[in-house]
């Protein structure tokens, strides 16, 4: 069975889509309509800003957003998907590649998702930490021990998982999860806890956007980060993605489940192969699949 996967938050570069937009006149449509949308041309900076620029956080999260939904809408009747998944931001872009979700309606979320984000982040500075090389059960039981706001935030693949939370927090519990013999306890240069408590400000922002926005019945099963679990519900995917921004990302969960329920190849739509890597490491039985248009 196919399964598509779309990345997240990190996967950017300076050029994405450019040859989208270059070869596809369907896909100059939509980068154009997107410009429209946001009121600004994000496509001067996709394919030829900074670094700087694509690290915005209300740049960055559409721009992936639209790699990736762009590259499954070009694909057309090659796009087969048995079921679907996306880390963090990508969830926004595997519901509109299996139209749970109009591609206008997608990216205005999107787009309020990433101010709300940066918002919260800026009323409480915070940060994230990727830890590498210990079990999540270890993590998880030192997190408990910590008088600070930190929580697990991605479960990426056995033995990487990010952390979340106040600095004072996550820097206490990066000390000692190093001296219980962790690999890497690396802070990441991130803008805020991102699916923490501390982004409660931006669910609740979110959440009154998700509730105003038409649901559908996706093409196949949406496998979603706060449950792990396949939904097809269009209530049941507002329930899960409501939850999103403060709740783990479980992708490995996520993963294995497909695994489980038949999924046998799996290709990633968007920027960069990260979630390639992962899958590797979670599902060594999987294949990856090359996306060809």
């Amino acid at each position: 069975m196919k399964a598509y996967v779309f990345p997240g938050q990190g996967a950017q570069y300076v050029g994405m889509g450019k040859d989208l937009y270059e070869k596809f006149p369907e896909a100059k449509q939509m980068f154009e309509k997107a410009n429209d949308i946001l009121g600004f041309r994000i496509t001067d900076m996709m394919f030829g800003g900074t670094d700087e620029d694509l690290r915005q956080t209300k740049v960055t999260q559409p721009a992936i957003f639209l790699h990736s939904v762009i590259m499954a809408a070009m694909l057309g009747d090659k796009f087969t998907p048995e079921m679907v998944a996306g880390h963090s931001l990508g969830e926004f872009s595997a519901l509109v590649a299996a139209k749970a979700l109009s591609f206008e309606d997608g990216l205005r979320l999107v787009s309020k998702r990433a101010h709300a984000m940066q918002k919260a982040c800026e009323m409480s500075p915070s940060t994230m930490a990727a830890i590498i090389g210990i079990s999540d059960e270890k993590v998880e039981e030192i997190l408990k021990t910590v008088d600070d706001v930190v929580v697990a935030a991605n479960f990426n693949c056995p033995g990487q998982l990010v952390i979340s939370g106040t600095i004072g927090g996550v820097t206490k519990a990066c000390e000692l999860i190093k001296a219980a013999g962790a690999r890497r306890a690396m802070p990441l240069n991130v803008g805020g806890a991102f699916h923490s408590p501390l982004m409660e400000p931006a669910r609740a922002d979110l959440s009154v956007a998700i509730e105003q926005t038409n649901f559908y019945r996706p093409l196949c099963p949406v496998y979603q980060n706060a449950s792990s679990k396949p939904a097809t519900e269009p209530a049941v995917i507002k329930e899960n993605l409501n939850k999103q921004l403060t709740a783990p990302v479980l992708w490995s969960q996520s993963v294995t489940n497909m695994v489980n329920d038949g999924a046998t190849t799996f290709f990633e739509l968007g920027p960069g192969t990260v979630l390639q890597g992962l899958i590797r490491k979670i599902a060594q039985t999987a294949e990856i699949g090359e996306v060809l248009f």
